[in-house]
């Protein structure tokens, strides 16, 4: 009979072996290799006018309901310079528009 083969034998090719540890380039290397590549920068351009930042709205009111509807980009515009312009949150100003209009239709007909 013959011997077996040992499907192990050669396990020891899988030993762990330490990678050699390169330094890291400094962001001017970093800098100067992009440029020479060109590879673009994820900076904001010099002088280029940039879209103008809302400030962010966040009041803490109660409302936890959400009313998602669709509208127009020119209602959504209003809405917005409306909010801005009584510094109350989106919510308010559709109470107060809800009110007005149901004054409005309760109102004397023409």
């Amino acid at each position: 009979m013959s011997e077996r083969v040992n499907p192990l034998a050669n396990l020891d090719d899988f030993a762990v072996k330490t990678p050699e540890r390169k330094p890291k380039p400094t962001p001017d290397v970093i800098e100067q290799l992009s440029q020479e590549t060109g590879f673009p920068s994820r900076q904001p351009r010099q002088g280029r006018a940039a879209a103008p930042v809302r400030k962010q709205r966040r009041y803490t009111t109660g409302r936890n309901v959400q009313i998602p509807i669709k509208g127009t980009a020119e209602t959504r515009t209003q809405l917005e310079a409306l909010a801005d312009e009584l510094q109350e949150p989106f919510g308010e100003v559709l109470a107060r528009a809800l009110a007005a209009l149901r004054r409005e239709l309760d109102g004397p007909l023409k």
